[in-house]
């Protein structure tokens, strides 16, 4: 009799043992979540934590299969996502705004906030006609046709009184229009601050002397800009692989900025072409000027102040004469976010 209990014991430990394995092994066992992300531009040093977190096996860590695309700029992350070609990208919280208005069912949420003071900007000759955006009347300007500053810019000249009519537009490639600006072919260009003042760096010009760079933020649209965005069907259906792709960028983000040299050099193991020195100093550029302010320095990565961005939504709704107003929680989403503690931006290293 003794030993048929101590069997039974036995057989019971076991099987609950079984359970409990089970119960540890089966997100693993039903595989990995996949997820396509795609950035906003082709790859520069400003998107070395993701391919960080990639090679690094954080992603993994999460039971996630992430595949990471170039993009086509960062308004067109967002109807990337709404085509349902990727479930989750890096891009402009304002067309998000935009496309909620409209399209609430299909629009991204952004879930982390990384460029918490946008980096849009009009960028002309120093010794060019551009002297004040007044000038923007009657002159020529390029931008590519997915640039988010592109989309922006009937919102600009509304809140500076200018004529957007008079304003001849010319969409053209990403990789010419600092040329096209260089060589007197255009007056000014849109940019995103983040890419082409590096861009001018390579070519042997100096962006803060050579040019006059009008930001947005300065004329007064106080508006966020570029985070990590999902879509809504991955949000809903996969919360916990939502939770876990941020747990690896934040991660990521953190690491990277204190080890520059050894993210570009990873990053330059995925883009073979990319100048390292240029792609460092890029790097640099934007988390010292557009990531890591003092708002950040309060709230933390990946968070944004409520009263700022109920702001910011209004001011575009206003702007663009759209239909509706979406809720804050329609465009952003923290809950997704790692405890603050996690998320306080270090110093990047030089």
């Amino acid at each position: 009799m003794t030993e048929r209990r101590a069997l039974r014991g036995l057989l019971t430990l076991v099987l609950a043992l079984g359970v409990a394995a089970g119960t540890l092994t089966f997100a693993q066992a039903a595989g990995p979540t996949k997820i396509k992300f795609t950035l906003d531009w082709k790859i520069q040093g400003l998107h070395a934590w993701y391919y960080w977190a990639k090679a690094k096996g954080y992603f993994k860590d999460e039971n996630l299969d992430v595949t990471i695309d170039q993009g086509e700029g960062s308004a067109a992350t967002v109807t990337r996502i709404m085509s349902g070609a990727y479930d989750a990208g890096f891009g402009d919280i304002n067309a998000i705004i935009q496309n909620a208005a409209t399209k609430p069912d299909d629009a991204p949420v952004m879930v982390y906030m990384i460029y918490n003071k946008t980096p849009f900007a009009l960028l002309s000759k120093a010794d060019g006609p551009i002297k004040t955006l007044k000038n923007l009347e009657g002159s020529k300007l390029a931008s590519p046709s997915g640039s988010a500053s592109l989309k922006l810019l009937p919102l600009l000249a509304k809140q500076n009184g200018i004529d957007y009519s008079k304003i001849s537009i010319l969409q053209v490639s990403p990789a010419l229009q600092e040329q096209m600006l260089l060589q007197g072919q255009v007056d000014s260009i849109a940019v995103f601050a983040a890419t082409s003042y590096l861009n001018l760096v390579s070519l042997k010009v100096d962006p803060d002397k050579d040019f006059r760079w009008n930001f947005y933020s300065d004329a007064g649209l106080d508006l966020y800009s570029n985070g990590v965005m999902v879509s809504q069907k991955l949000l809903k259906g996969h919360p916990e692989a939502v939770k876990g792709l941020l747990r690896a960028i934040n991660r990521s983000i953190k690491e990277t900025v204190q080890a520059p040299d050894a993210a570009i050099d990873l990053l330059a193991t995925e883009e073979p072409l990319i100048k390292k020195d240029i792609e460092k100093r890029r790097l640099t550029y934007v988390y010292n000027n557009f990531i890591n302010t003092p708002e950040v320095g309060d709230l933390g990565l990946g968070e944004l102040d409520q009263k700022r961005l109920g702001s910011a939504i209004s001011t575009i709704v206003t702007s663009f004469e759209l239909p509706r107003t979406p809720k804050p929680d329609d465009v952003f989403n923290n809950t997704f976010l790692p405890a603050k503690p996690d998320r306080m931006p270090p110093t990047i290293a030089p």
